[in-house]
């Protein structure tokens, strides 16, 4: 039965009921009778107030049960009515109802048609409004009016409909009013021809706070800060007063500028002029702060508000998760659910981050299994690109390859996402297999975004020519003054061996920001150049950008690289008292291998022990290393002892400690490590190296004897042994981590991969020309000697990349100086 609980004391309602009941029938019917009108009703329907009856409708089915009686009184006849009605649909979330009801009605005035345009808008049918607004203009011989254009040119997803319409209004002279003159700046401004809505602007000869805050939003939305900030002043000497909404669209451009006075002079005028109090505008400040890094203002802003809605937790949240500062962010949360505030989509895209940052396996289940219940994969490609994402960072890349594949859209972002999640997972080629697939996707087009997920990847694998095919595109596309875009590319040709171009490239993209100074420093570090990453840094200073946490991780990585030990020293201090910054946890893993690498194997351990925050698997497997390269067996124990229990399945550990076993020759150890790495069903990473002659890549494995050219390269491998031999080259068996027999030692040795890609480099390219090779594992003790000779008797430049750096030999020498 319809029910309306406000009205049901009313006379007039209660004779309303049996009339209700007495025509129920479906809605199809009562619209196909518009011309019934029963004398038996006359009297009633003059009694009924429709007014209030519309107020009362809440529901759908009652909106119909109202439309019948409407047919069956004759009131539907007009236009007021029928107009209402089709609101009312729409805004039920029925709109096939609503232009049901628009069709019927026989004389439609231009407020009818306006509505069903603004029908159109709301429920984002956007071509649809455009359409009627054609159909409007060519089949009713009416004139639209002022009303009729702002919601339709918001609809204008097409230059060419956004013309033809501000033709329109040409024509019939609204080009003076405000909110048309507003609505096509903002159109102008939406296809990025701000300078187009400035001419506009400048003509209109009258302006209100509308008109300002429109050209203000329209210079954001395309990016131009400066001239964002610029109209802001024009705004206030005209003696314009700043309104809420101006102050919600000139915060974020304070930040995007990098303007913190602006800024905290707008804060100021809010201040002043009572603005605090609004709800929009202090979520607004939140964000603003929050961007700045400035969370003692944000959190005083949040604690300060009299009202918070759902919008200002999520601020408050995202503004500590977005800062690195997960734990903080997560008590928010929680407060915010005590609070009884129900997340919404926008709180769980923070969530997802918040979980992959505390590295929280066990939570992400619960949160992907919350959205799941919401139906939010079905609402927003947005939460499902952040789920693929938390999964990807927490490693569990097969769950986030699931939910990839379950995502009933993907737009370019989901690709990216599994792009990026694949290569910082150490899977380069699985994160090219991606990009392979994103390719034959007709409608994704690579973006920013694609490029700069993509080009780690061909570093990793050391994919120079794949990379230049994508540096070709980033041409192409224009994208070569975009300064992620352009520091990823360095990032590639630095990784790829061809540092002389990083550093073309390097001088060729702006350098306001860390991010470029960053890549150029980290590829001159794993080059072993750390004196001249040093120099950059200075540079760097002396041009006025700031260093952030990143930079210091290379910083600190290239002193650990070239042995650098006092300078890395003074850099870590230097980091928190010059610029306040706290160090993470990877800054803590550079120091204790800045330390282990030097032999100060005591100062690394001492340091972990005083370390503030907790030391993870990355702080003890730097000392393990250590303990490797030196061969301390005690303290190589209690630092795989504390590994096994932080991070007991990454099989690279154990294999670091049996070799610590292996080059003592304590083999009931090597035993009982490989063992205990076998019982928990751990295999060991085969060691492979490839090499990229004429345009094919060629990878080796240790013992390799499946390449056709085998039986050339072994033949190789034994004349240049023997030409090293005569030379003074001596096999160092230490570094067979076998129990075997001595011959057996020397013939493992000669079958390590570096060596089988390098003797078909020699064989497969002219003389004399360089050869490099790319191995996933660090080069052992003897085949760095073994390459140094080579380089000698070849006279070839051979250039080696390892897990952990760049080898240059060249006449017997290597760059790293034997210090790696």
């Amino acid at each position: 039965m319809f029910r309306l609980a406000p009205s049901c004391k009313d006379r007039r309602l209660c004779k309303l009921l049996p009339l209700l009941q007495a025509h129920r029938p479906l809605f199809s019917a009562a619209a196909n009778s518009l011309q019934i009108s029963p004398d038996c009703l006359e009297n009633e329907s003059r009694e009924i107030d429709f007014d209030d009856l519309f107020q009362s409708c809440t529901k759908l089915h009652h909106v119909k049960r109202l439309h019948a009686l409407l047919v069956v009184s004759g009131k539907i006849k007009t236009v007021f009515s029928s107009t209402k009605l089709v609101n009312f649909y729409a805004n039920l979330g029925d709109l096939s109802f609503s232009r049901h009801t628009f069709d019927h009605i026989s004389y439609r005035n231009v407020y009818t048609w306006n509505s069903m345009i603004s029908v159109y808008v709301r429920c984002g049918r956007l071509s649809e409004a455009v359409d009627c607004f054609y159909q409007f203009t060519l089949t009713s011989g009416l004139r639209p009016d002022f009303y009729t254009f702002p919601p339709v040119l918001k609809a204008c997803r097409n230059l060419v409909d956004g013309k033809k319409i501000h033709c329109s209004v040409l024509k019939l002279g609204f080009e003076w009013d405000v909110f048309v003159a507003a609505s096509l700046l903002h159109m102008y401004c939406r296809f990025g021809l701000a300078n187009v809505a400035r001419k506009l602007f400048d003509d209109m000869p009258v302006r209100d706070s509308g008109s300002w805050n429109a050209m203000i939003s329209g210079y954001c939305q395309s990016g131009n800060a400066v001239e964002a900030l610029d109209i802001l002043d024009e705004m206030r000497l005209e003696g314009v007063s700043m309104d809420p909404i101006t102050v919600a669209s000139i915060l974020p451009v304070c930040a995007r500028s990098d303007n913190i006075l602006s800024g905290l002079l707008i804060h100021l005028y809010i201040v002043k002029h009572g603005l605090e109090f609004n709800l929009f505008v202090s979520n607004n400040l939140i964000n603003m702060y929050a961007k700045f890094g400035m969370m003692r203002h944000a959190l005083r802003v949040f604690d300060q508000m009299m009202e918070r809605d759902v919008v200002s937790w999520n601020s408050i949240i995202a503004a500590y998760e977005q800062s690195n500062d997960p734990i903080t962010a997560h008590g928010f949360f929680t407060t915010m659910q005590q609070a009884g505030i129900q997340p919404d989509l926008l709180t769980l895209v923070s969530l997802t981050s918040i979980v992959a940052q505390l590295n929280d396996c066990r939570n992400s289940r619960s949160v992907h299994g919350f959205i799941m219940r919401r139906g939010w994969f079905m609402e927003d490609v947005i939460i499902g690109n952040a789920v693929v994402d938390m999964y990807a960072k927490l490693g569990i890349i097969n769950s986030a390859c699931a939910v990839f594949e379950g995502l009933p859209v993907k737009d370019v972002i989901s690709w990216n996402t599994l792009i990026t999640g694949y290569a910082q997972n150490g899977l380069a080629s699985e994160a090219i297999e991606v990009f392979q697939m994103m390719e034959e996707c007709n409608e994704i087009n690579p973006n920013q975004g694609t490029y700069v997920s993509i080009l780690p990847a061909y570093s990793h694998v050391g994919a120079l020519r794949q990379g230049i095919k994508i540096h070709a595109r980033v041409i192409k596309n224009c994208l070569c003054f975009d300064v992620f875009v352009a520091t990823c590319l360095v990032d590639m040709y630095g990784k790829c061996g061809r540092i002389d171009d990083a550093m073309s490239l390097f001088y060729q993209v702006p350098r306001s920001s860390s991010v470029p100074w960053n890549a150029i420093i980290s590829c001159h570090g794993i080059h072993g150049q750390g004196d001249k990453a040093l120099n950059f840094f200075r540079q760097m200073l002396d041009e006025g950008v700031r260093p952030d946490h990143i930079t210091f991780v290379s910083l600190l990585t290239a002193c650990s690289h070239s042995g650098l030990v006092s300078e890395g020293q003074r850099y870590f201090h230097m980091m928190q008292e010059e610029f306040g910054i706290k160090p993470h946890l990877k800054h803590y893993g550079c120091m204790v291998d800045l330390f282990g690498r030097a032999g100060h194997l005591g100062m690394a351990h001492n340091f972990i022990q005083n370390m503030p925050v907790r030391p993870d698997a990355s702080i003890w497997g730097a000392l393990l290393g250590a303990c490797r390269i030196h061969g301390n067996m005690e303290l190589g124990a209690v630092a795989s002892d504390r590994l096994f229990e932080v991070d007991s399945e990454n099989v690279g550990y154990y294999v670091l400690m049996s070799n610590i076993y292996a080059n003592v020759g304590k083999w009931e150890g090597v035993d009982e490590v490989r063992s205990l790495a076998r019982d928990r069903g751990l295999k060991k990473t085969p060691g492979w190296s490839s090499i990229e002659v004429n345009n094919k890549v060629d990878i080796f494995y240790t013992g390799n004897r499946t390449h056709p050219k085998y039986e050339k390269i072994y033949d190789e491998l034994r004349n240049l042994t023997a030409k090293m031999k005569s030379l003074g080259y001596v096999p160092d068996k230490s570094f067979v981590l076998q129990d075997v027999e001595e011959d057996e030692k020397e013939h493992i040795l000669t079958s390590h991969s570096e060596r089988l890609a390098i003797a078909f480099g020699i064989i497969s390219s002219p003389p004399k020309s360089p050869i490099q090779i790319f191995k996933n594992l660090r080069v052992c003790g003897d085949c760095h000697n073994w390459t140094k000779f080579i380089s000698q008797i070849t006279e070839r430049e051979i250039i080696v990349r390892d897990s952990n750096r760049f080898h240059h030999f060249k006449d017997g020498i290597c760059s790293c100086g034997d210090y790696w």
